[in-house]
């Protein structure tokens, strides 16, 4: 099993440049696991706090339990990825069975953050692209996928987004094998990518 790091701040692009690998690659090899569904549980915090969560800070993660099932998949074990909704801040009850596959995609903004997650890795992604294109992202995902308005996006980009993206994500580029600039747009940059991958399938 080939175990491969993508990172990047929210709204790089990440999502494009794994499903363009994913395209890449023999149909049934690949699994794909989202650092966003390893957000820690806030049910037992008032929805008022909840929402003041900051989701770019490595400590939202329960990084504890994602090398756990990269483990376990690794040794040709089935897990239960959890699921959860960025409106209520709290993990669901329904989970997302993936089985072990030739290639395991690990995506999210703070991947390469933690160093025992980084030893698992075969190969390691930053997805990197312009802030204000970042920020044109979040802002229409935001206000689509997560009910808030404008102002609340910008409030909590300035406030926590952008901050903790110097702080915990932008120093994370040191640790990837290749940087990939204007995400899903960076043909040759991805092609490279892939290939080493189906070199050492």
């Amino acid at each position: 099993m080939i175990i491969i790091g993508i990172a990047g701040g929210t709204g790089s692009g990440k999502t494009t440049v794994v499903r363009k690998i994913i395209e890449q690659l023999p149909q049934n090899e690949v699994a794909v696991i989202s650092q966003d569904s390893y957000y820690r549980d806030s049910s037992h915090i008032p929805m008022e706090r909840r929402k003041e969560i900051n989701f770019d800070h490595p400590d939202s993660i329960e990084f504890s339990l994602l090398t756990k099932h990269l483990a376990e998949l690794k040794e040709g074990k089935s897990i239960e990825e959890p699921t959860y909704s960025y409106l209520s801040c709290t993990r669901q009850e329904t989970t997302r069975t993936i089985h072990p596959k030739s290639v395991l995609i690990v995506e999210g903004i703070l991947v390469l953050s933690n160093a025992s997650l980084r030893k698992m890795m075969d190969i390691k992604a930053f997805v990197d692209c312009d802030s204000d294109l970042r920020l044109s992202r979040v802002i229409q995902r935001d206000i689509i996928e997560r009910g808030r308005n404008v102002e609340e996006v910008l409030t909590r980009y300035e406030e926590t987004v952008r901050p903790s993206h110097l702080q915990f994500i932008e120093p994370t580029k040191r640790f990837a094998d290749i940087i990939i600039p204007q995400g899903g747009n960076n043909t040759v940059a991805i092609n490279i990518f892939t290939n080493f991958i189906k070199q050492n399938l």
